[in-house]
């Protein structure tokens, strides 16, 4: 295509902050224009992402859609460009935006203009990470989300949202410096930074080590990993419920990315030396984070602990270097992404009735509001990985590609499954069924809007969808996900 439309789809929500910010009149009317641009911009970006998807070849296993320009002559290159992996991720993106914007002019009650211009530069570092097919590039795309998160945290979180906008903050772009260090010596030794050409160059296996752990913190931090998760359950409980939903549905997924991206891509001998490794910390992340979500009264933090058992699932999956395994990690990442949205959107609704989340304050939610029942029960069930759902197939394809490598890492990884079913139906019971208790503030309770209705349920149809015909998502990566095994298995 001669139309830049990778480009279009990074900056053009930049182009709706321009107008935001151009805006002049009374407050009323600033803010009623701010919602109609912020909208215009994320569903028109979400549909240009379609053609994109529409224009796409599902059988060239490489890059599509290169975009390249010397930025800074003999260092940078503005390279961009996607795979059969990275579109996925665009999409998701796309698609999450414009119902974060629509949540969030629902519930946000003060200062929605600003709200709206972070919610709008976000999705330019987010589409950014998944199309840079330069290290600097994508080093400055993935360390420029910080600061809008940092400020959705800061300004419209909950009473402890200074600390844990900085944890947020100060855990990641510490985790980064180690990769800011790796990029620094892949320039320096291999003398370019371009993604493409480093894969063909094959960085020599005395450095792949160093890099791999630079790179290695800096996304087990993002992800996260144990031990490096601390921050995700504070930063969830305190950021409004547009922001938690692009934490857990977007941000968490761009490390999974930089796992099959540059671990497998660019130190494929390193990545094998440290396997055993990653299983070691995502095995003890499924068993742990899902024990201390049954331990949890809150439930923005029972399902932000879900959050980190399940990304589990995800780096034993791509770290099997099975074609089922990685399938299925991909799988995951986009099933989690709908379906977290879902869980943190059901409870934003209960929050923005009760003003609680805590779950001893509910009780037969089902008896006023059927509705949200509905959604709320089904999100928490697809987040078993019951069968039908796509929460299902992305944690079966990756135990069945990690049992192929290692069955005991498999059958360790399952007891995760059991768990998840504890936490979820125990909130289930808790919350949904018996005896109607709303912390003495029953009267309050309506049951979904319009607005819900239409977020809650596409959630719940593509979850739905995704689950009986998986084939929709599997078949477009097959080509560039046998690309990864055939490389990886070339190391053996």
């Amino acid at each position: 295509m001669n139309f830049p439309i990778l480009s279009f789809l990074t900056f053009f929500p930049l182009v709706g902050v321009i107008f935001i910010l151009l805006r002049r009149g009374s407050d009323e009317v600033v803010e009623r224009s701010s919602k109609n641009i912020s909208i215009l911009v994320s569903v028109i970006n979400f549909i240009v992402s379609l053609f994109l998807w529409s224009k796409f070849d599902l059988v060239n296993p490489g890059f599509q859609f290169v975009e390249e320009t010397q930025w800074i002559k003999n260092f940078v290159s503005y390279k961009m460009g996607v795979d059969g992996i990275s579109i996925f991720l665009v999409l998701l993106t796309t698609f999450i935006s414009p119902l974060c914007i629509f949540a969030a002019i629902n519930s946000l009650k003060k200062r929605i203009k600003e709200f709206l211009i972070a919610i709008l530069i976000m999705q330019t570092f987010m589409i950014g990470v998944f199309c840079a097919l330069d290290l600097f590039l994508f080093f400055l795309f993935f360390e420029g989300g910080l600061i809008p998160m940092f400020l959705i945290i800061g300004i419209w979180g909950g009473e402890r949202r200074v600390y844990s906008a900085l944890k947020f903050f100060l855990y990641t772009f510490l985790g980064s410096i180690f990769m800011l260090i790796a990029i620094i010596a892949i320039y320096w030794n291999m003398n370019t930074l371009d993604l493409v050409k480093l894969m063909d160059l094959k960085i020599p296996e005395n450095l792949q080590y160093w890099m791999w752990f630079g790179f290695f913190i800096s996304l087990a931090v993002k992800l996260p990993m144990w031990p490096f998760h601390t921050w995700l359950p504070d930063a969830h409980v305190e950021a409004p419920t547009p922001g938690s939903v692009i934490l857990a549905a977007i941000l968490l997924k761009i490390s999974g990315y930089g796992f099959i991206r540059f671990s497998l891509g660019l130190f494929p001998i390193a990545s094998h030396y440290f396997a055993n490794f990653v299983f070691v910390l995502s095995i003890i992340a499924i068993i742990y984070a899902s024990l201390v979500a049954l331990m949890q009264t809150d439930m923005k933090k029972l399902i932000a602990y879900s959050s980190v058992a399940h990304m589990g699932y995800v780096t034993i999956g791509i770290f099997s270097f099975t074609k089922q395994g990685i399938d299925g990690a991909i799988f995951q990442m986009i099933s989690h992404g709908l379906i977290s949205s879902s869980l943190f959107l059901c409870v934003g609704v209960l929050y923005d009735r009760v003003h609680s989340r805590l779950i001893e304050d509910y009780s037969g939610i089902v008896n006023i509001m059927p509705k949200f029942a509905l959604v709320f029960v089904f999100s928490s069930l697809a987040n078993v990985g019951l069968p039908g759902t796509s929460g299902f197939v992305g944690e079966f394809l990756t135990l069945i590609g990690t049992f192929k490598v290692n069955y005991i890492v498999s059958i360790l990884a399952a007891t995760g499954v059991i768990l998840s079913a504890a936490y979820s139906l125990w909130l289930c019971k808790r919350v949904v069924f018996g005896e109607f208790k709303v912390n003495n503030q029953g009267e309050k309770l309506l049951d979904l809007d319009v607005t819900e209705i239409v977020i809650l349920f596409t959630l719940m149809i593509l979850t739905i969808v995704f689950g009986v015909y998986p084939n929709l998502i599997l078949e477009p990566i097959s080509s560039s996900v046998d690309l990864v095994v055939k490389n990886m298995g070339a190391i053996k």
